[in-house]
């Protein structure tokens, strides 16, 4: 915990106690609901059959304290029952009262859609037996993300079961599970699955949230993944179910993240249904001007407050559920600048809610990873989080992405490479320029592809997007791909064409599983899955978006070359450094040494050359085990050089691991200052003779 963090802690803790317990909690008698709202009037529970056709009592009138909490109990309300709520208070612009509306409790465990925008809170009972099961607890260091959609790895997957594909059932299923951990990821990153719906406009054109960024409410697994046995059984099956998954996975070694999407919710925005936030308390729960119009800095709609005491309550009081009983290792936060803004809207690293996440004993061991922007003023922020947080780093993406694909699309078309050696030197060392201090390289999630945009093979056939599919007019996703098609758009049977692209795929996988920092792998691109050039596909539940594991010869070399990469970075503890190293400095426990292609130390004017797009980059890690030492060897031109290995204090030969070129090239057994040939664009792994394993 930083000093800042165990500063602001008993300040947040003591502004949050009042707001204690909320939801539905068993009681001798039946059950207690607490609900929060500073704004009702009144407060009704309403209780149900298991049909919601017939109210089983009276409402029950809840009661207010000082502090805008709610409370009523019932000795009917048990696990099972379907209840809501209705609220009545002043009309204001700032404000949404109905009575006659029936609302969704934002604490509800067990959720019963009723329409397609109206739901009832469900109690659910949440006994399960872990068997003594416990979290991996992977180091950051060690980690390995592969960020996967619940449907969309498993429904074509035959190994497992029809009735478990694309299920939590499904991604839990021993040949799932038995895939991922050959593969050599240590934790799947996956896409929301607390309860969502989809946007009114998606269903009107006969479309849907696939992506699941449209939340509903924060304690309820989504009951679409979960098995149709499971969906009959009820939201205490779904629970069941998804403690199921999370188990299995825990047995096998991995790490379940979750992306989490508290930064707005599915109400919408001026036209959007009301079925629970807005209902009970719009005035606290959304960002809004004096004249009660909504504050958008999410593009969804509306925003939620984190300013408010309640919103930071009801984030917390998520977080620790999905962390202790349901036992998820980590969360990775969509817009998580929006978490960090105050109540004018600016944001602050110190921010009460960011901080007092960094310091909750309950999320002790727990990772947290922030995408670190969102759509309003102010909101890039990459590297501006506090200690205890890591980051998706955009910067490396973009980096990696010019390197390799942008640059060469440029000197293909007779133009000169804009990005040199140094660009790509500081996204393989981890980016220090991004996280100074002492976050160090693990604050730094690598990606070159994630969910939204180009998978990796799209990357490289396609230099437009072609998003006329989402309903927009090709209007959505980025333009801004950094793409590179090799000379033709889209498929091709051209042969030249085709090594250009796998090649390419090749190196940029190399130098994402080779760089210091945490590298995050889009579920598909190991075996070169496609989209058909839709950069932003959160609109397709179909066999776009689902993976196709039906693979051409080359989708299996591909594979393989991402098993061989992970093997080298989980074998050798220089790819995995807990901290930075000073550039030059020796015999430190870390160390980094640059060279250019003549195995020269580099110079200030050379880092400074767009030219020449050679370098070799020496990395070591000491530890009491032992002393590793890593050369990687990078050409990013399409011309051929000869490169001259560095000599290297404490480096007696160098023994090839691998290279982009061929991947089924005999060893190589290489003295200091040997030649090495290398043609075209390609990444080359050597470790030093004295290099251990670990």
């Amino acid at each position: 915990m930083s000093d800042t963090s165990a500063a602001a802690a008993p300040a947040v803790a003591a502004a949050l106690d009042p707001l204690h317990d909320l939801g539905v909690r068993a009681t001798s008698e039946g059950g207690e609901i607490r609900v929060f709202s500073a704004t009702a009037r009144r407060l009704e529970l309403c209780l149900f059959d298991e049909r919601d056709s017939t109210w089983v009592e009276k409402s029950v009138r809840l009661q207010r304290d000082e502090h805008g909490v709610w409370s009523g109990r019932s000795p009917l309300l048990t696990p099972g029952r379907r209840y809501s709520l209705r609220a009545a208070g002043p009309s204001s612009p700032r404000d949404d009262f109905d009575r006659g509306r029936h609302l969704l409790d934002p604490y509800a465990r067990g959720i019963a859609p009723i329409t397609a925008h109206s739901y009832r809170g469900v109690v659910v009972d949440g006994g399960f037996d872990w068997g003594g099961i416990t979290k991996p607890g992977t180091p950051m260091a060690d980690s390995v993300i592969y960020e996967a959609h619940v449907k969309g790895l498993t429904k074509q997957l035959r190994s497992v079961p029809a009735q478990l594909r694309g299920t939590y059932a499904g991604l839990a299923h021993e040949s799932t599970i038995a895939y991922l951990k050959d593969l050599g990821v240590t934790a799947v990153e996956l896409l929301p699955v607390q309860a969502f719906t989809s946007e009114q406009r998606l269903l009107k054109q006969g479309l849907a949230n696939y992506w699941g960024y449209n939340p509903v409410g924060y304690f309820a697994p989504h009951t679409p993944y979960a098995s149709r046995s499971a969906r009959a059984a009820g939201p205490a099956a779904v629970l069941t179910e998804f403690k199921g998954m999370v188990r299995l996975l825990h047995a096998a070694g991995l790490e379940v993240i979750l992306d989490v999407v508290y930064n707005h919710t599915a109400e919408e925005g001026a036209g959007g249904v009301p079925f629970g936030f807005r209902g009970l308390d719009n005035a606290t729960y959304y960002r809004q001007d004096h004249r009660g119009r909504y504050i958008d800095t999410t593009g969804c709609g509306n925003t939620l407050d984190a300013s408010q005491p309640a919103v930071q309550r009801l984030v917390l009081d998520s977080l620790r559920y999905w962390a202790t009983e349901l036992q998820v290792d980590g969360f990775r936060f969509d817009l998580a600048v929006t978490l960090g803004r105050d109540e004018s809207g600016a944001f602050r690293p110190d921010h009460p809610l960011l901080t007092a996440l960094a310091a909750d004993p309950a999320l002790t061991g727990v990772k947290l990873i922030a995408e670190p922007w969102d759509t309003g003023q102010g909101g890039w922020q990459t590297g501006g989080f506090p200690a205890g947080w890591s980051e998706w780093n955009d910067r490396y993406r973009d980096g990696v992405r010019d390197f390799w694909l942008a640059d060469a699309a440029v000197v293909a078309g007779g133009g000169y490479a804009r990005s040199g050696r140094g660009a790509i030197a500081n996204r393989l060392a981890g980016s220090s320029e991004v996280f100074p201090g002492t976050r160090g390289p693990t604050a730094s999630v690598n990606f070159v592809t994630a969910h939204d945009g180009f998978t990796l093979a799209d990357l490289t056939t396609y230099q437009a997007k072609r998003n006329l599919g989402n309903g927009e007019s090709n209007r959505d996703g980025t333009d801004n791909n950094r793409s590179y098609n090799f000379g033709t758009e889209g498929t091709t049977r051209n042969e030249a064409v085709l090594a250009g692209r796998r090649r390419a795929m090749r190196n940029l996988l190399g130098t994402l599983l080779l760089s210091a920092g945490v590298p995050m792998l889009l579920a598909g691109d190991e075996i070169g899955r496609t989209q058909r050039g839709n950069n932003n596909a959160y609109c397709h539940d179909a066999t776009v978006t689902w993976l196709n594991w039906n693979l051409a010869d080359w989708q299996q070399d591909l594979h393989d070359v991402v098993r061989r990469l992970l093997t080298i970075r989980r074998e050798h503890a220089a790819l995995r450094p807990t901290r930075y190293a000073e550039r030059g400095a020796r015999s430190a426990a870390v160390e980094m040494h640059w060279f250019d292609g003549s195995g020269e130390a580099m110079t200030e004017a050379a880092w400074g050359s767009i030219e020449d797009r050679t370098l070799q980059y020496y990395a070591c890690t000491r530890t009491a085990a032992g002393t590793s030492q890593i050369l990687l060897v990078v050409h990013g031109a399409t011309t051929a050089v000869e490169v001259r290995l560095p000599e290297q204090d404490g480096v007696d030969s160098y023994d090839l691991l691998w290279s982009s070129a061929d991947d089924g090239a005999p060893p190589l057994h290489l003295s200091p200052a040997a030649e090495v040939w290398v043609e075209g664009p390609t990444l080359l792994v050597f470790m030093a003779s004295d290099a251990y394993r670990v």
